[in-house]
């Protein structure tokens, strides 16, 4: 009776063992994929947020920059961007018309309103426009801060590594003219590189066998005139 009872403890603990070993194979690779969404997604929201600075600084400057420094910095700190401005020439408009009724093309037809350029600050004009969208701890919509600007050149995973993207420009010959291009980009290698090894290969085998897919993340491309993302 006693040998009985060792032996069904052994099965006992046996099939705990197994059920735990199975259970561990199948939330691995679920547990993987749920960090790995986690960490692409965060990748995304920066390379975006890039992007628009990016394309910022060339509607600015008339090309992209291959610097961190200098797309930040400039952007941060230069009245730089030219816009139009309506300006009311309410010493020109009667007395008997409402400025705000009359159409634009009518009222500079008549010299009451006039376009002119001014210099804004090219950050200061995207968070107006709404264009540094972040969501908040808060789960609300807002533009980001200095601080989440100047932090968008790292890579926002592994936490305990402050990676910096790969960030390039330059200018490409197309049909006889040169065309501006960029490239801001982060390998998987680097983004996963504190996640289990062998998962991270699969991935990134996986991630290589799409026609033309970077085994990682980016937008822009230094061989071709666009600013998709290859996330998008």
């Amino acid at each position: 009776m006693k040998g009985r009872t060792i032996i069904q403890i052994v099965l006992a603990v046996a099939i705990v063992g197994l059920a735990y070993w199975l259970y561990n194979s199948i939330m691995t690779p679920v547990r993987f994929d749920t960090e790995y969404t986690k960490r692409r997604d965060a990748c995304a929201e920066k390379l975006k947020s890039i992007r628009t600075l990016e394309e910022a600084y060339k509607l600015t400057y008339g090309k992209y920059t291959g610097s961190f420094d200098t797309l930040i910095n400039r952007l941060m700190t230069e009245d730089s961007m030219k816009v139009v401005s309506k300006v009311n020439n309410y010493d020109k408009i009667p007395a008997d018309v409402d400025i705000n009724e009359v159409p634009e093309s009518e009222a500079i037809k008549n010299g009451w309103t006039t376009r002119v350029e001014v210099l804004v600050n090219p950050i200061a004009k995207l968070r107006e426009d709404g264009k540094l969208p972040i969501i908040g701890a808060d789960g609300k919509k807002r533009q980001l801060t200095d601080e989440e600007i100047r932090n968008l050149r790292y890579v926002p995973y592994p936490k305990d590594q402050k990676n910096e993207f790969d960030l390039q420009a330059g200018m490409l010959e197309k049909s006889g003219f040169f065309v501006p291009v960029f490239e801001c980009k982060v390998p998987l290698t680097q983004l996963l590189s504190d996640m289990d090894k062998q998962q991270v290969v699969n991935k990134i085998d996986e991630v290589s066998k799409v026609v033309g897919r970077y085994p990682g993340w980016k937008v822009g491309d230094m061989t071709q005139a666009v600013t998709d993302g290859n996330f998008e």
